[in-house]
């Protein structure tokens, strides 16, 4: 007879607990047994108990349990549970970290990451195939737009798998945050109904209700080329920016602007000349919101770098060369204040809609779903990049979801209130789809293409460069725990079904832009882990947190 000790854990976050009772097995190497308890789990504890077991299980495998409920299924978040065999056995850990509902009997398997065994017998290698078969019919495929990356299959957030789902807290922030933004809109469109704006200072009396540190630096500073120039460099959209190797062919300087063409021509040569080109934007379609025509421009702006590492703006020229407008019309600094002003701010706006469509809304959301999805679809959970990547992908498909039915979905915010609602927003969003590069969402490749790198106020692009070497550090370890050479990576064939899902399907044959179809090395494996986590975390933390 052998004596084993019990610790069961309950997700700490409001309804995580369950008044249902729960049974439990242990499954050993060398047999099983059903422990004559039933428990109530209850939010935030952690339960232990010992039970006398006749024979000896050997090295536990799995703890299985079962949920029964008589009139209603009240789901219960399970952390973990742990046991601590006799004698000299160490104590195992079953991690769990879901929702556990139904009737139906959850295994899970002692909690040490292993790849995929070659032995079809194996417990292990039968319970992940029966794991990614299950999945497969759960997270499903879906096309939200022709031409964009596949999505999760869900109409709307309660459609989602209850693991993927916001916890209690997480919900209530986040609707509450919603709710509290709309209602300071309204307080603000009450507060300015009967006035007129006739002043820039003007702009003060919406500025008021939740501010931080760096909006009001954005208020102070907002009127100044060299805050204009800094927000390319370190703003909310740090990735449109790059050093000038010739003069756009869409810059039409005309006669009367020799001196322009001759600075330009000098800081070609000084290395020192930088563009942010909007051209993206030609062609799509502006909304009409509330029956009234809005506009886009496609701006170009040519800048220079100072040697103290100010970047300045030279020219704006508000669209491209046309055949009704051959020569558009340039504006200057030295131009009267507010025409220049209002260039500034045609800039401003266009950035808005390629910072939010662009590199917010496809190349961080969109791409960390598709990572989400097929990594739930072709990874078991005892896989290392399984656990691995699981804590960076965590409530991507409701988050992605509530957009689609909230805010870029017809009749949501996008159409409502801003220009490149109405359908625009989808055109732009399959152009950008052609600048999805492997290389666009890696720092080094990246900002090396864009000529960004060893520039002293380029502060983005030190702090990208720092938390992708820590992160390509960090996976590199992991990697080489479980991959002791390439013919290792080659031969997982999870690993590899993966990689296929991520190019293949989800990104819809991305591999002309360079996506690996499979993993051939462990350097290749680590820099795509690498991105899927910097994309998933750091970058989307640079793109979205800039709005605060």
């Amino acid at each position: 007879m052998g004596r084993y000790r019990i610790r069961v854990a309950t997700g700490a976050w409001l309804f995580s607990g369950s008044h249902n009772r729960v049974q439990l097995w242990l499954v050993g190497v060398r047999g099983e047994s059903e422990l004559e308890l039933q428990l109530r789990p209850a939010r935030g504890q952690e339960l232990e108990f010992e039970h006398d077991i006749p024979e000896d299980l050997g090295p536990l495998q799995f703890v299985k349990l079962c949920k029964h409920h008589s009139l209603v299924d009240n789901a219960w978040f399970c952390d973990r549970i742990t046991v601590q065999g006799p004698g000299d056995y160490v104590e195992t850990a079953f991690p769990c970290y879901s929702w556990v509902q139904g009737e139906g009997v959850l295994s899970l398997p002692e909690g040490t990451a292993r790849l995929a065994g070659d032995n079809a017998l194996d417990v292990f290698q039968k319970h992940r195939e029966k794991e990614l078969k299950e999945r497969r019919q759960t997270y499903c495929w879906a096309t939200w737009k022709e031409g964009l990356p596949l999505t999760i299959a869900a109409g709307c957030e309660d459609d989602l798998p209850l693991n993927v789902r916001f916890c209690e807290e997480k919900r209530l922030d986040f609707e509450w945050t919603l709710k509290a933004g709309k209602l300071e809109i309204m307080l603000k469109r009450a507060y300015t109904l009967l006035s007129s704006w006739k002043h820039l200072e003007d702009f003060d009396q919406i500025f008021w209700g939740q501010k931080s540190t760096l909006a009001e630096k954005v208020r102070q500073c907002w009127q100044d080329d060299e805050f204009f120039g800094y927000q390319f460099l370190n703003g909310a959209n740090p990735m449109l920016l790059r050093r000038s190797i010739s003069l756009p062919s869409r810059l039409v300087l005309p006669s009367g602007m020799e001196e322009l063409q001759t600075q330009l021509e000098k800081e070609l040569q000084n290395n020192s000349l930088f563009e942010a080109d909007f051209i993206l934007l030609d062609g799509i379609p502006a909304n009409v919101i509330r029956g009234e025509k809005q506009y886009l421009a496609a701006p170009l702006v040519m800048m220079r770098m100072e040697p103290s590492g100010k970047l300045l703006p030279l020219v704006i020229q508000i669209q491209p060369p046309s055949p009704s407008f051959p020569t558009p019309p340039l504006f200057l600094p030295s131009d009267p204040p507010l025409a220049w002003l209002l260039a500034k701010s045609w800039v401003r706006t266009s950035d808005f809609q390629l910072h939010q469509l662009q590199y917010h809304l496809l190349n961080t959301h969109l791409v960390a779903e598709v990572v989400a999805v097929a990594t739930m679809r072709c990874l078991p959970g005892l896989h290392p990049v399984f656990k691995l990547l699981i804590p960076h992908i965590r409530y991507t498909m409701e988050i992605n979801t509530r957009a689609r039915t909230q805010l870029i979905s017809d009749g949501g915010i996008f159409d409502k209130a801003v220009s490149t609602g109405g359908g625009g927003h989808v055109q732009l969003l399959r152009r950008a789809m052609t600048q999805l590069t492997y290389r666009s969402l890696c720092p080094p490749d990246d900002l090396a293409d864009r000529g960004l790198l060893g520039i002293p106020s380029a502060l983005y692009a030190h702090d990208a460069l720092r938390l992708w070497k820590v992160i390509a550090r960090y996976v590199e370890e992991i990697v080489h725990l479980f991959y002791h050479g390439d013919d290792v990576v080659r031969g997982d064939p999870e690993l590899q079904a993966w990689c296929r899902e991520i190019t293949e399907v989800g990104l819809c044959q991305a591999q002309d832009r360079g996506f690996p179809v499979s993993f051939q090395s462990q350097k290749q494996l680590c820099h795509f882990l690498t991105m899927c986590i910097f994309t998933c975390s750091a970058q989307h933390g640079a793109i979205n947190q800039g709005q605060v």
